[in-house]
Protein backbone atom coordinates (compact mmCIF):
# COMPACT_ATOMS: atom_id res chain seq x y z
CA UNK A 1 0.00 0.00 0.00
CA UNK A 2 1.36 3.40 -0.99
CA UNK A 3 0.80 5.69 2.01
CA UNK A 4 1.34 9.44 2.06
CA UNK A 5 1.47 11.74 5.08
CA UNK A 6 -0.65 14.88 4.87
CA UNK A 7 0.90 16.84 7.71
CA UNK A 8 -1.35 19.95 7.30
CA UNK A 9 0.04 23.48 7.27
CA UNK A 10 -0.78 24.06 10.95
CA UNK A 11 1.10 21.00 12.15
CA UNK A 12 4.00 21.55 9.76
CA UNK A 13 4.45 25.07 11.10
CA UNK A 14 3.75 24.62 14.81
CA UNK A 15 3.73 20.90 15.68
CA UNK A 16 6.05 19.01 13.28
CA UNK A 17 6.69 16.35 15.94
CA UNK A 18 3.14 15.13 15.41
CA UNK A 19 3.87 14.26 11.80
CA UNK A 20 7.02 12.44 12.81
CA UNK A 21 5.01 10.49 15.38
CA UNK A 22 2.54 9.36 12.71
CA UNK A 23 5.42 8.09 10.58
CA UNK A 24 6.97 6.33 13.59
CA UNK A 25 3.78 4.41 14.29
CA UNK A 26 3.14 3.44 10.69
CA UNK A 27 6.75 2.35 10.15
CA UNK A 28 6.58 0.28 13.33
CA UNK A 29 3.61 -1.49 11.79
CA UNK A 30 5.67 -2.29 8.70
CA UNK A 31 4.62 0.45 6.29
CA UNK A 32 6.63 2.95 4.27
CA UNK A 33 5.32 6.51 4.33
CA UNK A 34 5.95 9.14 1.66
CA UNK A 35 5.85 12.90 2.13
CA UNK A 36 4.81 14.68 -1.07
CA UNK A 37 6.71 17.97 -1.15
CA UNK A 38 4.02 19.73 -3.20
CA UNK A 39 1.47 19.60 -0.40
CA UNK A 40 0.32 22.83 1.24
CA UNK A 41 -2.96 23.93 2.85
CA UNK A 42 -6.22 22.05 2.30
CA UNK A 43 -8.11 25.34 2.07
CA UNK A 44 -10.10 24.97 5.28
CA UNK A 45 -9.54 28.58 6.34
CA UNK A 46 -10.70 29.87 2.97
CA UNK A 47 -13.77 27.65 2.96
CA UNK A 48 -14.79 28.48 6.52
CA UNK A 49 -14.59 32.22 5.91
CA UNK A 50 -16.47 32.21 2.61
CA UNK A 51 -13.58 32.47 0.12
CA UNK A 52 -14.62 29.31 -1.69
CA UNK A 53 -13.33 30.16 -5.16
CA UNK A 54 -9.95 31.04 -3.67
CA UNK A 55 -9.80 27.55 -2.20
CA UNK A 56 -10.11 25.83 -5.58
CA UNK A 57 -6.39 26.12 -6.50
CA UNK A 58 -5.58 24.49 -3.16
CA UNK A 59 -8.06 21.69 -3.90
CA UNK A 60 -6.38 21.14 -7.27
CA UNK A 61 -2.93 21.19 -5.68
CA UNK A 62 -4.00 18.62 -3.10
CA UNK A 63 -5.26 16.34 -5.89
CA UNK A 64 -1.94 16.67 -7.75
CA UNK A 65 0.15 16.05 -4.64
CA UNK A 66 -1.70 13.00 -3.36
CA UNK A 67 -3.50 11.52 -6.38
CA UNK A 68 -1.06 8.63 -6.90
CA UNK A 69 -1.31 7.23 -3.38
CA UNK A 70 -3.51 4.42 -2.11
CA UNK A 71 -4.01 6.12 1.25
CA UNK A 72 -3.46 9.63 2.58
CA UNK A 73 -3.12 9.82 6.37
CA UNK A 74 -3.38 13.01 8.39
CA UNK A 75 -3.16 13.76 12.13
CA UNK A 76 -5.98 16.31 11.80
CA UNK A 77 -9.65 15.44 11.96
CA UNK A 78 -10.59 18.93 10.80
CA UNK A 79 -8.43 18.80 7.68
CA UNK A 80 -9.49 15.25 6.85
CA UNK A 81 -13.09 16.41 7.11
CA UNK A 82 -12.41 19.38 4.85
CA UNK A 83 -10.94 17.20 2.12
CA UNK A 84 -13.64 14.55 2.25
CA UNK A 85 -16.65 16.77 2.74
CA UNK A 86 -15.81 20.03 0.94
CA UNK A 87 -13.27 19.31 -1.80
CA UNK A 88 -15.64 17.33 -4.06
CA UNK A 89 -18.36 19.97 -3.85
CA UNK A 90 -15.94 22.82 -4.52
CA UNK A 91 -14.35 21.02 -7.47
CA UNK A 92 -17.74 20.28 -8.99
CA UNK A 93 -19.09 23.82 -8.61
CA UNK A 94 -16.04 25.99 -9.24
CA UNK A 95 -13.28 23.77 -10.60
CA UNK A 96 -11.99 23.31 -14.15
CA UNK A 97 -13.12 20.31 -16.25
CA UNK A 98 -11.83 17.03 -14.88
CA UNK A 99 -11.01 18.24 -11.37
CA UNK A 100 -14.18 16.90 -9.79
CA UNK A 101 -13.46 13.38 -11.03
CA UNK A 102 -9.91 13.48 -9.61
CA UNK A 103 -11.09 14.83 -6.27
CA UNK A 104 -14.05 12.45 -6.00
CA UNK A 105 -11.72 9.49 -6.53
CA UNK A 106 -9.14 10.74 -4.03
CA UNK A 107 -11.36 11.96 -1.18
CA UNK A 108 -12.38 8.49 0.11
CA UNK A 109 -8.70 7.55 0.36
CA UNK A 110 -8.01 10.38 2.82
CA UNK A 111 -8.06 9.16 6.42
CA UNK A 112 -7.65 10.70 9.83
CA UNK A 113 -4.85 8.88 11.66
CA UNK A 114 -6.90 6.92 14.22
CA UNK A 115 -9.51 5.76 11.72
CA UNK A 116 -6.75 4.64 9.38
CA UNK A 117 -5.24 2.50 12.12
CA UNK A 118 -8.52 0.96 13.27
CA UNK A 119 -10.58 0.79 10.08
CA UNK A 120 -8.02 0.34 7.30
CA UNK A 121 -5.18 -1.49 9.04
CA UNK A 122 -7.41 -3.19 11.60
CA UNK A 123 -5.05 -2.36 14.46
CA UNK A 124 -5.67 -1.10 17.99
CA UNK A 125 -2.46 -2.18 19.74
CA UNK A 126 0.44 -0.36 18.06
CA UNK A 127 3.03 -1.52 20.57
CA UNK A 128 3.14 1.70 22.56
CA UNK A 129 3.89 2.33 26.22
CA UNK A 130 3.06 5.57 28.03
CA UNK A 131 3.05 5.41 31.86
CA UNK A 132 0.87 8.44 32.56
CA UNK A 133 -2.67 9.44 33.49
CA UNK A 134 -4.24 10.66 30.23
CA UNK A 135 -7.50 12.42 29.36
CA UNK A 136 -8.84 12.45 25.80
CA UNK A 137 -10.69 15.48 24.40
CA UNK A 138 -12.96 14.63 21.44
CA UNK A 139 -12.67 17.68 19.21
CA UNK A 140 -15.78 18.87 17.39
CA UNK A 141 -14.50 17.84 13.96
CA UNK A 142 -13.51 14.38 15.18
CA UNK A 143 -16.72 13.85 17.15
CA UNK A 144 -19.37 15.47 14.98
CA UNK A 145 -17.68 15.74 11.61
CA UNK A 146 -15.82 12.48 11.08
CA UNK A 147 -17.77 10.64 13.80
CA UNK A 148 -14.68 8.88 15.08
CA UNK A 149 -16.62 7.48 18.00
CA UNK A 150 -14.44 5.47 20.35
CA UNK A 151 -11.64 4.77 17.88
CA UNK A 152 -9.14 7.04 19.69
CA UNK A 153 -10.08 5.61 23.09
CA UNK A 154 -9.66 2.04 21.82
CA UNK A 155 -6.14 2.88 20.69
CA UNK A 156 -5.33 4.58 23.98
CA UNK A 157 -6.66 1.69 26.07
CA UNK A 158 -4.26 -0.63 24.26
CA UNK A 159 -1.23 1.48 25.28
CA UNK A 160 0.72 -0.21 28.04
CA UNK A 161 0.75 1.45 31.47
CA UNK A 162 -1.55 4.26 30.30
CA UNK A 163 -4.33 5.27 32.70
CA UNK A 164 -7.17 6.70 30.59
CA UNK A 165 -9.64 8.93 32.42
CA UNK A 166 -12.86 10.53 31.21
CA UNK A 167 -13.41 14.28 31.02
CA UNK A 168 -16.75 15.48 32.43
CA UNK A 169 -19.01 16.71 29.62
CA UNK A 170 -16.31 15.59 27.20
CA UNK A 171 -18.43 16.31 24.12
CA UNK A 172 -18.63 20.03 24.86
CA UNK A 173 -16.65 22.35 22.56
CA UNK A 174 -13.43 23.89 23.84
CA UNK A 175 -14.28 27.22 22.20
CA UNK A 176 -11.53 27.31 19.59
CA UNK A 177 -13.33 26.84 16.29
CA UNK A 178 -10.62 28.53 14.22
CA UNK A 179 -11.64 32.15 13.62
CA UNK A 180 -14.51 31.73 16.11
CA UNK A 181 -12.01 32.24 18.94
CA UNK A 182 -10.99 35.56 17.39
CA UNK A 183 -14.39 36.85 16.32
CA UNK A 184 -16.15 35.74 19.50
CA UNK A 185 -13.35 36.01 22.03
CA UNK A 186 -15.53 36.45 25.12
CA UNK A 187 -17.72 33.43 24.36
CA UNK A 188 -14.68 31.40 23.37
CA UNK A 189 -12.95 32.29 26.62
CA UNK A 190 -15.94 31.19 28.68
CA UNK A 191 -16.09 27.86 26.85
CA UNK A 192 -12.37 27.40 27.35
CA UNK A 193 -12.69 28.07 31.08
CA UNK A 194 -15.31 25.33 31.39
CA UNK A 195 -13.19 22.89 29.41
CA UNK A 196 -10.02 23.63 31.41
CA UNK A 197 -11.89 23.13 34.68
CA UNK A 198 -13.23 19.80 33.45
CA UNK A 199 -9.75 18.65 32.44
CA UNK A 200 -8.33 19.58 35.84
CA UNK A 201 -11.12 17.66 37.53
CA UNK A 202 -9.79 14.42 36.00
CA UNK A 203 -6.38 14.71 37.64
CA UNK A 204 -4.78 13.90 34.29
CA UNK A 205 -1.10 14.52 33.67
CA UNK A 206 -1.60 14.70 29.91
CA UNK A 207 -4.45 15.89 27.70
CA UNK A 208 -4.57 14.48 24.19
CA UNK A 209 -6.77 14.90 21.12
CA UNK A 210 -6.87 14.25 17.37
CA UNK A 211 -6.42 17.96 16.52
CA UNK A 212 -3.49 20.10 17.65
CA UNK A 213 -5.47 23.30 17.04
CA UNK A 214 -7.81 22.53 19.93
CA UNK A 215 -4.91 21.33 22.07
CA UNK A 216 -3.15 24.66 21.46
CA UNK A 217 -6.26 26.50 22.65
CA UNK A 218 -6.86 24.34 25.73
CA UNK A 219 -3.16 24.17 26.54
CA UNK A 220 -2.98 27.95 26.57
CA UNK A 221 -5.88 28.12 29.01
CA UNK A 222 -4.31 25.50 31.27
CA UNK A 223 -0.94 27.24 31.16
CA UNK A 224 -2.44 30.58 32.19
CA UNK A 225 -3.94 28.82 35.20
CA UNK A 226 -0.55 27.41 36.08
CA UNK A 227 -1.91 23.89 35.69
CA UNK A 228 0.68 21.09 35.44
CA UNK A 229 -1.10 19.37 32.54
CA UNK A 230 0.76 18.72 29.29
CA UNK A 231 -0.98 18.58 25.95
CA UNK A 232 0.07 15.99 23.37
CA UNK A 233 -1.40 14.84 20.10
CA UNK A 234 -2.64 11.28 20.34
CA UNK A 235 -0.10 10.22 17.70
CA UNK A 236 2.77 11.24 19.97
CA UNK A 237 1.45 8.99 22.70
CA UNK A 238 1.05 6.09 20.29
CA UNK A 239 4.63 6.63 19.12
CA UNK A 240 5.93 5.56 22.54
CA UNK A 241 7.99 3.97 24.03
CA UNK A 242 10.22 6.50 22.31
CA UNK A 243 7.99 9.27 23.67
CA UNK A 244 7.35 7.74 27.08
CA UNK A 245 8.27 9.77 30.10
CA UNK A 246 8.69 13.05 28.22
Amino acid sequence: MRIALFITCFNDTVFPATGRAVVTVLERLGHTVAFPQEQTCCGQMHINTGYRTDAVPLVARFARAFGEYDAVVTPSASCAGTVREHHPALAERYGPPGLHRQVAELAPRVHEFTEFLTDVLGVTDVGARFPHRVAYHPTCHSLRGLRLGDRPQRLLRAVRDLDLVDIPAADSCCGFGGTFAVKNAETSGAMLADKAAAVLETGAEVLCAADNSCLLHIGGGLSRRGAPVRTMHLAEILAGPEGAGR
